[in-house]
């Protein structure tokens, strides 16, 4: 039997996008989703458009609108938060300077909002979209 100890200490060491990855790796091998479940209700004669308006967004997207002064910070903030290599991050970072760049996108918000702190502790500013 595995060291239960062990196993979640290794898990809590995983950095967020190495925790998505696994999600994606064990989903994948079990067939199954991580996904919240939802419930499906049937829309009553009181129900309208103002019920799929209530409905909440799941998926953000990540966007780097100015990189502040530190532009090497921010570059090692945009790789530590995804899976870029240099070269990469440094034009996703440089691509904010001539408008928005997409850093992270269809990620949960939890996500979103951790590689958001990560970033704008390093003098960048972000957007959650």
């Amino acid at each position: 039997m595995a060291d239960l100890a062990k196993l979640v200490e290794e898990l809590s060491d995983l950095t967020l996008l190495e925790a998505a990855e696994l999600t994606t790796m064990l989903e994948d091998k079990w067939g199954v989703s991580a996904a919240a479940p939802t419930a499906v209700m049937a829309a009553g004669p009181s129900a309208g458009p103002a019920a799929a308006e209530e409905e909440e967004k799941t998926e953000f997207n990540v966007v780097l609108t100015d990189i502040g002064p530190k532009k090497i910070k921010v570059i090692k903030a945009v790789r530590a938060v995804t899976a870029l290599g240099l070269k990469e991050a440094k034009e996703a970072v440089e691509g904010a300077a001539s408008g928005e760049s997409i850093i992270l996108e269809a990620v949960g918000k939890e996500m979103a909002e951790d590689a958001k702190t990560q970033l704008e502790a390093e003098g960048a500013v972000v957007e959650i979209k």
